[in-house]
């Protein structure tokens, strides 16, 4: 676990058993991915959710994440969770290919899903974060509408990382 380098110790943080990815996953509702860029990769943050262990996410149908993705759909999905003076986090990334959600009612399990966290969680104003406008509320984040949900398929590699067990615990 400790690796020595010019006099110095390295610490290197402890990995995440799959529970506890499994849990961080569960627990949390945003998330960044990291797309394949021209120069530099893109990176932005999503909201997702979870259904029989798949993410969806719902993406705009503009903008520059979309022009990548139909060039590569390769993709690194990153989601964290920390204390605000950071004495505990942990983050996971998660590797794999993005898929649009063809299947109707695949597409309204995962809106719904959405609609439903948001209207028990979120502002309305983070409707706009989704291309719509914040005076219609959640209701307006339906499956009737022209909303686009992709999913994580084809996952190929899952990692996680976490800080250091507190001695004083």
């Amino acid at each position: 676990m400790h690796r020595r380098a010019s006099n110095l110790t390295v610490l290197r943080l402890p990995k995440m058993k799959r529970s506890e990815i499994e849990r961080l996953i569960k627990e949390q509702f945003l998330c960044r991915i990291a797309f394949r860029g021209e120069e530099y990769p893109y990176i932005a943050p999503f909201q997702y959710v979870l259904l029989d262990g798949i993410l969806y996410f719902h993406f705009t149908s503009y903008g520059r994440k979309m022009q990548l993705m139909k060039k590569d759909k390769q993709v690194c999905v990153e989601i964290e969770q920390y204390n605000p003076d950071l004495s505990r986090y942990m983050f996971a990334t998660l590797k794999g290919k993005l898929k649009v959600v063809t299947d109707t009612a695949e597409r309204a399990k995962a809106i719904e899903k959405m609609r439903k966290f948001g209207e028990e969680k979120l502002s309305p104003n983070f409707l706009a974060a989704h291309g719509l406008k914040t005076t219609y509320g959640w209701a307006s984040f339906a499956a009737d509408k022209a909303i686009l949900i992709v999913k994580l398929d084809k996952l190929t590699e899952e990692t996680g990382l976490k800080s250091p067990a507190n001695p004083n615990e």
